[in-house]
């Protein structure tokens, strides 16, 4: 049997309640709002008028609120920008205390019945006596959980959520750090590959810019996966590219999780779209750190 693991997961949380909740947020995210019911989660993000990302989210239903899960930056800047204009609706919007946990492991099949958790073949949501459950992958779940709920017993409890940042790094899910924070229009971080961008829908903040760039083909940076040997996590976040005998700026990195056992860094950096699997990239402040270039789960390819 295949261990699987539970990691207090460092995503935050936003809630929006009141009768006004779908069409205000409709007109915020890049995700039309009407494909969610209580069965699927959806991948959306949050633009400021330039089109560029506040946060890239996790939306699902629970009851009678609607939640994003994202990284601690990216709710700590969306928060203040959604509620800037929710005083023109009839919507509650804050930051949720719910806990959020993550499941992990190559076979979750008698985690799942243990806690009661049942998903159908095509959804990826569902409601359990314990909270919410989100099937990000086959081995990740996460759970939002209320005060009641506990593990079974067969689960290893990790201190923190490193492996689990690890698995969604790998599996080239965008989540923005401090620096990132209204750099990046929605398809340099490949959330269309992601079904994240609704390009039918009526109008949200910053639409202009990603349709733009999808019709008049403007864009020319995209998400990247990269691995390599490290001591820890960088500090310093920008990563370097070779040309010739020189090395020139490549990009920062987005996003990072380091693997104490393995020594290994693995991060989400945004570059020229022309980029191969393979090419090595270094710490421009940590030289000796080459990261390579990691093939994506996905096709940036157009629809």
């Amino acid at each position: 049997m295949s261990t699987v693991y539970a990691c207090p997961l460092s995503y935050s949380l936003i809630s929006l309640t009141g009768k006004d909740k779908l069409s205000y947020l409709h007109g915020q995210i890049t995700q039309d709002i009407n494909k969610l019911t209580d069965d699927n989660f959806l991948w959306a993000g949050h633009c400021n008028a330039k089109g560029k990302l506040w946060g890239v989210f996790r939306l699902f239903s629970h009851l009678d609120s609607y939640y994003l899960a994202g990284s601690k930056p990216e709710v700590e800047q969306s928060l203040v920008e959604l509620k800037k204009y929710a005083v023109f609706s009839q919507v509650e919007i804050q930051q949720s205390e719910k806990p959020l946990i993550g499941l992990l492991g190559d076979d979750l099949t008698a985690t799942l019945e243990a806690l009661a958790i049942n998903f159908d073949y095509e959804h990826s949501a569902v409601d359990f006596a314990g909270g919410k459950a989100l099937k990000l992958a086959d081995n990740r779940v996460l759970l939002m959980v209320n005060e009641e709920f506990s593990l079974p017993d067969n689960v290893t409890a990790l201190d923190d959520d490193a492996l689990w940042q690890q698995a969604a790094i790998a599996a080239g899910e965008p989540s923005l750090n401090s620096d990132a924070i209204g750099e990046y229009v929605p398809q340099m971080v490949n959330l269309q590959a992601l079904g994240g961008i609704s390009f039918r829908k009526g109008c949200y903040t910053g639409q202009e810019t990603v349709a733009r760039m999808k019709y008049l083909g403007k864009n020319k940076r995209a998400m990247y996966i990269v691995s390599g040997k490290a001591e820890g996590l960088l500090d310093e976040l920008e990563l370097e590219t070779q040309m010739g005998e020189n090395w020139r700026r490549a990009g920062k990195l987005i996003s990072q999780s380091f693997n104490q056992q393995t020594q290994t860094l693995m991060g989400l950096v945004v570059l020229p779209n022309d980029n191969e699997a393979g090419q090595i990239l270094r710490a421009k402040h940590l030289p000796q750190v080459e990261l390579s270039i990691q093939a994506l789960p996905y096709s940036l390819e157009d629809e």
